[in-house]
């Protein structure tokens, strides 16, 4: 007991024994109360608290949490003791959405990574920085809720209220009694002294420290790289969608845009890029007496979080002007001395002022900078004044002339400048319509490059980068819709699996869709109006399907049969897509939704809606007005067909509605008739389709094989190479190939298409041998020629064997003769499989010069394809024997066993080996090998021996693994059997 008081006053022993034993009870309750509250200390803000449920996350990839020691602050009386670390009341920490009580106004950003060009191998790079972030408060509260993940926060305090007319000068403070985190959610809690008042402004000032990510582009994140000879470091930032909070604590949602002043604190020796373009530079002296460069940056526009970006790094750059506005290309010196980012720079300015003039609205930006980055994942980023690619995706290399490299950077490269307008300008409200962004962007990527290259075949590009892709992925009740309801997301990495092909590329075909119903005046002038309304802003997609209402109500021209919202929502509301049926004997048309795996009774499966479906249509080589089959059901007499030789009907004219296409036989007929007449009759884009439609409808049981086959008869008259294409990537398929032992169909296929192949052949081996050159500006042949010579090669075509041995021999002898980059996989396998260990051993000789990965990995499958034994054997034994960093792109085992004759190799080799092959690639490995090796099984007899093969390597679990994989596998097979056998009775009808 302490000193007694200086009144004097006088307690009995048995009193202040009374008086202990209630004031230990007191504080028992409040220890209890503090706990059911959630508010248990006042510490300092410096000394956290982890109140994360039973899932939080543990500490950031590549570190040691630290411990958390107390910082000089002021002392604040300690009132219960915490709460375990793992409990937390139930509060608005648990949900995903942050609370509407604050709105961010502006933020004064300073970053400080301690990179230093001296010090690239320091194990744990990390940066400090400071955040004043000016607040509106919407509703009153004493608790205050921020985005924060891997963050330590040093100090927190609230200014304010801030006085405007005053210059925000503030005449208080709100006082901090502690901050804590909520890991689930991500969020930095702080509690306060004082409730914030509504209507007033105030200045959360925030100091933290925070690691520099080596092995994942979320966030603040370095690239190791060389350049010039050199061993050389950079940093850059990575936010969308929720990596903003990795880097400093924000308000990291969509919506809650904001203004920002951005400070970079770097070594004098780098340079620092922003958004917007540099405002001053100052130097700034450490602890150490080490001096650094203080760069600031000119206020951003208002913008969401995911869009600040920073970048420091030892780079040149090659630039111009745009309409008075400078564009820079940042690289490697060593890239940018080379001239690999000259296209990119020349073709950036004319899409950015193509896009302004379509859209009537300037980008509101004074520069941009654009960085190719060593490492960023093949991807790109969009960041206003700051856009991010990797490398691969920008630069051009001069060997790249005969790749779709030139292509694919003019698509990537109008795809990030169309979100300047779509994401940037105006963003979606929150993640569940990313589609706004990401369809949008992808649409006008191809309308921008088509409408500089009106050469190029608009919609067989599109059908082969977007449509086709998302079509064979997407299907009634397993895939998801393209806008989610808000509720329907619980957890931060769900907003991260929304970047996929159904935001990508359904949101771009469904674009597309809308804008052939409508007509391009009306689609850009709905567009134009959406975006002025929404610049700086946010949107839904109802806003979006209203001002295209709002187009649509101001002409008479296009009639709908529903509003905007109506027909656009039954696409973007619900998972997969509708096959259409035209009887075209009756003219009636019915819609079903596409399930993989169609079955007769379908009433297990449910799936209500139906579709608006706009059908636009051909009728003997005429396009007819458009019609909508909005209900299950429809009867369109005007599609009826005669027994005339001329009387056909394809519909989805150039594939511009989301949906696969059947006619009755009957119909299916006339088309096959049309085909063997005059397939030119037929547009390119249309035999495609009829090609992947009746494969993939035949695939899934809603028409016969023999229908989709009957389709491939007028082949020998095609020069179409996509068509092809198509052909050969469903008839000759991973299935079929591995099959061809157990059936009589190879020589029939091989008998069947030669004859069929070896006119196109004739025109692209001889493009090969006397003018290479010619193919660098036929994108579709540049993606098709892999299919078509592997294809050739396989059925044992004696030009392509000997092709493929003249070309690897010829490099061999004389290594500056590349094989020409679309066929060089093929080249590289069968130069191998015709050879023998010379060819063999020149190739990993090569393999061990190669730095570049995707070199390596090209060259490690061709060794993987030779048919003798004992030099698969050996390539085995050097895979699991030598150092793990001579093949450590691949699985060489695995390899080996995709081949027929490195199948029973590697399955001998497994036997002998399979603890070191466990070592060395871990023991997943080997239950991916079973299921290599075991592509084939079609019996219970051979799971069992599999099983008996298998039963000392695996654990119990994997073991049950195995068997059901197995099991999947063999009933998959008897499947293929069965259609195999279809097709093998088909082509010995027709052969």
């Amino acid at each position: 007991m302490g000193p007694p008081s200086s009144s004097g006053f006088y307690v009995s022993r048995v009193v202040a024994l009374l008086l202990a034993g209630l004031a230990a009870v007191l504080l028992l309750a409040l220890a209890v109360l503090a706990a059911l509250y959630g508010h248990c200390a006042r510490v300092p803000p410096s000394e956290l608290h982890d109140r994360g449920g039973p899932h939080a996350a543990s500490s950031p990839p590549g570190r040691q949490e630290p411990a958390r020691t107390p910082k000089p602050g002021p002392t604040l009386e300690t009132v219960a003791a915490p709460t375990p670390r793992n409990w937390r009341p139930p509060g608005p920490w648990d949900q995903l959405r942050l609370p509407p009580w604050l709105v961010p106004l502006h933020y004064e950003l300073e970053l400080w990574p301690r990179l230093r060009p001296e010090e690239l191998s320091a194990p744990a790079l990390r940066f400090t920085g400071r955040v004043n972030i000016t607040v509106r408060c919407i509703a009153a509260t004493a608790r205050l809720l921020l985005h924060s993940l891997f963050l330590d926060c040093e100090s927190a305090e609230v200014r304010g209220p801030l006085f405007p007319d005053a210059g925000d000068a503030t005449v208080g403070r709100v006082l901090v009694d502690e901050v804590w985190f909520a890991l689930d959610m991500q969020y930095m809690v702080l509690e306060l002294g004082e409730a914030l008042q509504p209507g007033s402004r105030y200045e959360l000032q925030l100091s933290f420290s925070g690691p520099v990510y080596q092995d994942t582009r979320e966030g603040l994140f370095l690239n190791l790289y060389t350049d010039q000879g050199e061993r050389r470091a950079l940093l850059a930032s990575q936010m969308e969608p929720t990596f903003a909070r990795n880097v400093f604590p924000c308000f990291d949602e969509p919506a809650l845009k904001a203004t920002f002043n951005i400070t970079v604190i770097h070594h004098p020796s780098y340079v620092a890029l922003s958004n917007m373009p540099k405002l001053g530079q100052s130097e700034k002296e450490d602890v150490n007496g080490s001096k650094w460069t203080v760069t600031t940056f000119h206020t951003t526009p208002h913008m969401p979080t995911y869009l600040a970006a920073f970048a420091i790094c030892d780079y040149e750059h090659v630039s111009r002007t745009e309409r008075g506005k400078e564009i820079r290309i940042w690289a490697r010196k060593e890239a940018i001395a080379a001239g690999n980012a000259d296209f990119a720079l020349n073709i950036t300015g004319p899409i950015f002022s193509f896009l302004e003039d379509l859209f009537n609205i300037s980008y509101p930006l004074p520069k941009t900078d654009i960085i190719a980055l060593p490492t960023f994942d093949n991807r790109a980023m969009e960041n206003w004044g700051l856009l991010m690619f990797d490398e691969s995706l920008l630069l051009l290399q001069p060997n790249d002339k005969l790749t779709e490299k030139k292509t694919v950077i003019s698509y990537i490269v109008s795809h990030e400048i169309g979100h300047q307008w779509f994401g940037n300008l105006v963003t979606m409200n929150w993640w569940n319509n990313i589609w706004l962004n990401e369809g949008f962007a992808s649409y006008f990527e191809f309308g921008v490059i088509n409408d500089f290259n009106p050469k190029l075949p608009r919609n067989e590009i599109f059908f082969s980068n977007i449509l086709h892709g998302v079509l064979r992925e997407d299907h009634a009740l397993v895939s998801r819709a393209v806008s989610m309801k808000v509720e329907n997301f619980t957890e931060t990495n769900e907003i991260n699996e929304l970047f996929d092909l159904f935001t990508y590329n359904k949101g771009a075909s469904l674009a597309r869709m809308l804008s052939s119903f409508l007509n391009e005046k009306i689609f850009i002038s709905a567009l134009k109006s959406y975006l002025e309304t929404f610049s700086y802003s946010n949107a839904e997609q109802d806003d979006l399907w209203r001002h295209f209402q709002m187009a649509i109500d101001d002409q008479s021209k296009i009639l709908l049969p529903a509003t905007v919202k109506s027909i656009m929502d039954s696409w973007t509301h619900q998972s997969g897509f509708p096959v259409i049926t035209l009887n075209v004997s009756t003219g009636v048309m019915k819609q079903e939704p596409f399930y993989l795996g169609k079955v007769k009774n379908q009433t297990l499966l449910t799936h209500n809606d139906t579709w608006i479906v706009p059908i636009l249509w051909i009728k003997n080589g005429t396009t007819q007005s458009l019609v909508w089959l909005d209900k299950s059901s429809k009867v369109f007499p005007e599609m009826q067909v005669s027994d005339s030789d001329h009387d056909w009907v394809i519909l989805n004219l150039n594939m511009t509605g989301y949906y696969r296409v059947n006619y009755d036989k009957f119909g299916w007929k006339k088309l096959n008739q049309q085909l063997e007449k005059d397939p030119k009759a037929i547009p390119v884009i249309h035999r495609l389709q009829l090609v992947d439609d009746a494969f993939s409808l035949s695939k899934n049981s809603y028409i016969e094989i023999e229908t989709a086959l009957d389709l491939t008869k007028y082949l020998a008259e095609e020069d179409e190479i996509i068509v092809w294409h198509a052909v050969l990537v469903n008839l000759v398929t991973r299935d079929l190939v591995s099959d061809v032992n157990s059936h009589d169909i190879y020589p029939l296929l091989k008998k069947y298409l030669l004859k069929r192949l070896i006119s196109i052949w004739n025109t692209y081996s001889t493009i090969i041998r006397e003018n290479v050159a010619t193919l660098q500006d036929d994108y579709l042949a540049l993606i098709s020629l892999e299919k078509l010579f592997g294809t050739a090669c396989w059925l044992g075509l004696e030009d392509c064997l000997q092709l493929s041995r003249d070309l690897f021999r010829n490099w061999m002898n004389h290594p500056e003769n590349e094989i020409p980059y679309p066929i060089k996989n093929v080249i590289l396998c069968y130069g191998i499989a015709l050879g023998n260990d010379k060819e063999w051993d020149f190739l990993l000789n090569i393999y061990n010069n190669k730095t570049k990965e995707e070199e390596r990995i090209q060259l490690a499958y061709a060794m993987s394809c030779s048919k003798d034994p004992w030099i698969l054997n050996r390539y085995m034994e050097y895979a699991i024997t030598t150092s793990p960093s001579t093949f450590n792109e691949t699985n060489i085992i695995e390899a080996v066993a995709a081949s027929e004759v490195g199948r029973y190799v590697a399955k001998d080799f497994l036997i002998n080996n399979w603890q070191a092959v466990s070592e060395r690639y871990g023991t997943q490995s080997l239950v991916t090998l079973l299921y290599v090796i075991g592509r084939t099984i079609s019996t219970d007899l051979q799971i069992l021996e599999l099983q008996q093969f298998c039963s000392n390597m695996l654990e119990e679990h994997q073991r049950l693994t195995v068997q059901a994989k197995l099991q999947t596998i063999k009933n998959e097979n008897l499947k293929n059997k069965e259609r195999s056998a279809r097709i093998a009775a088909w082509l010995q009808k027709n052969t």
